[in-house]
């Protein structure tokens, strides 16, 4: 039986936001919560003062601990079984790598709009690399689409998207997402966190960049 699959966001913010806690809650819930999903890197100050939904273990596993340290993870690494999703990479994530890898790690770097090369401070570790194709995702999505490819068997692209949706509230109001999204099966909709689109609407007279 082949190892469970783990997936692991090096955490790369002073803060939670409200936008990043509905990622993180979406993510547990479709991976399979704190058992398969670790928040790493968290800072000291950040740990003792988490929103108490992330405080679950059942939830996330968190940690200050960096993901090379977490236990298993090095030795792992040498052997190539941990997979960095980067935009950066050569390779494109194929069903065949859940032969590959047992652990996927992203670094908030699927997320950020205009999108800022945080990888480069975890490809010092060495870690095998693959990308989710040419267009920016936020992370939850990042990782459902992973899950799709390595546990589900979908190739990338037999995957639906949904690119850039246009959200709209009223004849006169709409924000434009500027990112790639699994489509919904039976609405063909963008999946998001759930509370996600009201979260937007609220924000939607401030900037976008305010409350990523």
């Amino acid at each position: 039986m082949a190892p469970e699959k783990k997936y692991v966001v090096e955490h790369m913010e002073d803060g939670i936001s409200p936008w990043v806690l509905l990622e993180y809650l979406a993510i547990s819930h479709d991976v399979g919560g704190g058992a398969k999903f670790y928040l790493t890197s968290l800072m000291p100050s950040l740990k003792m003062s988490l929103p108490p939904q992330l405080v679950d273990p059942e939830v996330a596993t968190t940690t200050s601990t960096d993901v090379i340290d977490l236990p298993g993870v090095r030795e792992l690494a040498g052997h190539g079984r941990v997979c960095l999703l980067d935009p950066g990479a050569t390779k494109d994530l194929a069903p065949q790598d859940a032969q590959v890898f047992d652990w996927f790690v992203f670094g908030g770097i699927l997320g950020d709009h205009p999108p800022r090369d945080r990888t480069g401070e975890l490809r010092k570790y060495g870690f095998e690399g693959r990308r989710l194709g040419p267009k920016q995702m936020t992370t939850d999505t990042a990782i459902r689409v992973v899950k799709m490819v390595v546990e589900d068997q979908i190739p990338l692209d037999k995957i639906e998207y949904v690119d850039f949706p246009e959200l709209r509230w009223n004849k006169h109001e709409s924000t434009e997402m500027p990112f790639r999204y699994v489509k919904d099966g039976q609405t063909g909709e963008p999946i998001m966190p759930e509370g996600m689109r009201e979260l937007i609407r609220q924000d939607s007279n401030r900037g976008f960049d305010e409350f990523v």
